[in-house]
């Protein structure tokens, strides 16, 4: 197929997304299965105008998963704007610790039991199955700053900090296969990989996130600079963030994460200190998200010299950038899974996703989130909704072009891609009608029995 070609059924595509988008967010199944869906009509199963095999080392693949996760990562940390402190974390914290860290075990259970893999491979199968996306959950996950939903904001919050933190145990397993590890070996890594390169990419993400936010918003207040590049300022803390913290053996994922959450910090404590003029309460203990009360391209520059209009146009301008920057990543590399699935699928994906979706994940998050703020109705919609995606691809990548066989590539890469497909399925078809029937449930919670009758 030529450039030409390529250049005319992508705008095609695209063109019919944005003039249909009003018809689809009715449809009940989210994008992703669409997007997978085209890929899989372009590809072998369908008109067979490409082909592609994902099975070997590609650096670009590599460059460009990572891409599409740490800008999802940076826009997802931005959204998240309830104090640390607030009891909503806790759900958050137990699916992106304990309960990533048995599924994990369980993943890694079903590959050397079911499948008769070596440890080394099981451990890595499961930790790259691991992360839960922080790009095909959009259905699921926070979508505006004020949304404090528990599901919701757990499941945010997890796919922020589980894509960093499952990457001590890909490299655990990695090192696995290159050979037998001593205990020296193993402390090595718990110390540096877990006790060290988590912690320190949290705080070093959070700390350049608050700190250049902060400024960056007082010299916009400053200047009344209506024309700032704001999608540059973006791309910045997220590439400062991401390479500071790989250069002190920190994880990068986690410091652009946490890079998203110092900025919206920053945020709140701007208009803590000088409220929005236009705020409904300038006394309120809680203000407004400074976004929600500015139009960023109607701002004068008299209104911008209140610091607190400075944050929301600020705020606005980089979820702008962001959301438009992770749809077209959404539909690129959906769409290269459903192409590859011609190449790359493996029956054998069918019972064990079965395994990974009914049994692991819904297992550990009922049993590790109790304590959390979390009703058992909530505890088993944050059970189902694990959603393995662009995340998974990464840590596929990275394994391949890091000392993973060529055997063991191909396997690996078959029984990855297609529990990413049946995921996006799955979960595609089933979230919007569920999260439907929890918001009818909650709202009759709160109306109270004359709502249920009606």
């Amino acid at each position: 197929m030529s450039f030409v070609g390529w250049v005319a059924l992508i705008g095609a595509l695209l063109l019919t997304m944005t003039l249909s988008s009003a018809k689809l967010r009715q449809l009940p199944v989210s994008t992703a299965v669409l997007y997978l869906g085209f890929g899989c009509l372009i590809g072998p199963w369908g008109l067979n105008l490409v082909a592609l095999d994902l099975g070997r080392g590609s650096p670009l693949f590599e460059w460009v998963t990572a891409g599409a996760v740490i800008l999802s990562l940076f826009i997802g940390g931005l959204r998240l704007r309830l104090p640390l402190s607030d009891p909503t974390w806790r759900a958050a914290g137990r699916l992106a610790g304990p309960v990533m860290i048995l599924s994990i075990a369980g993943f890694a259970a079903v590959a050397y039991f079911g499948l008769q893999m070596s440890f080394a491979t099981a451990l890595l199968f499961g930790a790259v199955l691991a992360p839960t996306d922080p790009v095909l959950a959009g259905a699921v996950t926070v979508s505006h700053s004020q949304d404090h939903d528990q599901v919701r904001y757990a499941l945010s919050g997890e796919a922020g900090l589980n894509d960093g933190a499952a990457f001590p145990f890909v490299m655990l397993a990695l090192a696995l296969l290159g050979g037998e590890l001593t205990s020296a070996d193993m402390t090595s890594w718990a110390l540096q990989r877990l006790l060290w390169a988590v912690p320190a990419g949290l705080a070093l993400g959070f700390a350049l996130g608050k700190i250049v936010g902060r400024f960056a918003i007082a010299l916009r207040s400053n200047q009344r600079d209506t024309a700032a590049p704001t999608d540059f300022l973006a791309l910045a803390l997220v590439a400062l963030s991401y390479s500071a913290a790989e250069a002190i053996h920190a994880w990068g994922f986690l410091a652009v994460f946490a890079a998203g959450l110092g900025l919206r910090h920053a945020e709140i404590s701007i208009v803590k200190q000088t409220p929005h003029p236009q705020a409904p309460d300038a006394g309120m203990a809680v203000h407004p998200p400074a976004e929600t009360l500015v139009a960023p391209n109607v701002v004068t520059k008299e209104e911008l010299s209140e610091p607190a209009v400075a944050a929301g146009v600020l705020v606005a301008e980089v979820f702008s950038f962001g959301d438009m920057s992770e749809r077209l990543l959404e539909v690129l590399l959906v769409g290269l899974v459903g192409v590859a699935l011609a190449t790359h699928w493996d029956s054998r994906a069918v019972p064990l996703a079965l395994a990974l979706f009914l049994l692991v994940r819904p297992l550990a998050a009922i049993l590790l989130l109790v304590g959390t703020p979390t009703s058992y109705l909530q505890r088993g919609l944050l059970g189902w909704f694990g959603i393995r995606g662009i995340g998974s691809l990464y840590y596929l990548a990275y394994s391949m072009n890091h000392g993973l066989d060529a055997s063991a590539s191909r396997e690996l890469a078959d029984l990855v891609l297609s529990v990413i497909a049946l995921s996006i399925i799955v979960h595609g078809l089933s979230a919007r009608p569920l999260l439907k029937r929890y918001e009818r449930r909650l709202a009759a919670a709160r109306c109270g029995p004359a709502y249920s009758k009606s």
